[in-house]
């Protein structure tokens, strides 16, 4: 999301819109042409593409969404013209969103609405790691793998940084949070920032700090773990409403964990 937030940021701001097309229901008949863009700025995984006038484009990718930024005269190719929900153009550029599930306009002063929930922002400027911890250990018998999740506690660990972590700290994504080693709870909100800032630049997620084996356990199932050997597992963790595929290794990561794996994942 920060690189995308940068994208569109060198693209439009500071330039005045020359096509405006929000291909949503509720706001087909806005149109922002005329208007300057002022900054688009990642809130988490939100973006906040701020206009003159004090109005505000709020996205949010989910899991399918892009934002792509074209020449004049380069060819479209983010995906089928239905999939398209926003269409911001200047006189050189244009910014097209496709498949985005969230598309909103609404008052700057009232951004709050749809980004006041979420918890300190990992790469922003309020961010702030002794909030963020108290946060994540509020619930003591959450799993860690949820309360990385959780927008709420701190914004801007996705699921592939929630099973990096974990393995870096040692222990299961499904070990209760107040059964984290003093030591290690300390240290989890900025190494996840830490995570975050060494990767906001790079095209490829990196956390093993080696080229061509970038991820220590996500995407490895059945496959040597990079510190012990043991077979990488897989399963699914989630709170019902949402699972989510978690890699671990059962040597490296000692804790809870669910019976047997999904998805390639090895019987336990």
């Amino acid at each position: 999301m920060w690189q995308a937030a940068r994208r569109l940021h060198d693209a439009l701001a500071g330039r005045v819109l020359t096509r405006s097309d929000l291909r949503v229901p509720r706001f087909a008949t806005a149109d922002l042409t005329g208007r300057t863009v002022l900054d688009v700025t990642p809130r988490g995984k939100h973006l906040l593409t701020r206009v003159e006038g004090g109005l505000t484009l709020h996205s949010h990718l989910r899991m399918d969404g892009s934002w792509r930024v074209y020449a004049d005269g380069q060819r479209w190719n983010g995906g089928p013209a239905h999939q398209i929900r926003a269409i911001l153009g200047t006189t050189d550029q244009t910014a097209v969103g496709y498949r985005l599930p969230v598309l909103e306009l609404l008052r700057t002063a009232d951004e709050d609405r749809a980004v006041g929930h979420l918890g300190p922002d990992l790469l922003g400027p309020d961010w702030d790691p002794g909030l963020a911890l108290a946060n994540l250990t509020e619930d003591p018998a959450r799993p860690l793998g949820e309360a990385l999740l959780d927008q709420r506690n701190l914004a801007g660990v996705g699921n592939v940084f929630k099973c990096e972590l974990c393995f870096l700290l040692g222990v299961t994504p499904w070990l209760p949070v107040g059964k984290l080693p003093a030591d290690r709870a300390a240290k989890v909100a900025e190494l996840a920032r830490k995570l975050l800032e060494f990767n906001r630049e790079r095209p490829v997620r990196n956390t093993t700090g080696r080229r061509g084996q970038d991820l220590y356990v996500y995407g490895r199932a059945r496959r040597p773990c990079l510190r012990c050997g043991t077979p990488i597992r897989l399963a699914d963790q989630g709170d019902g409403s949402r699972e989510r595929p978690t890699y671990w290794c059962p040597t490296c990561q000692p804790g809870p964990a669910p019976a047997g794996g999904r998805r390639g994942g090895l019987p336990r």
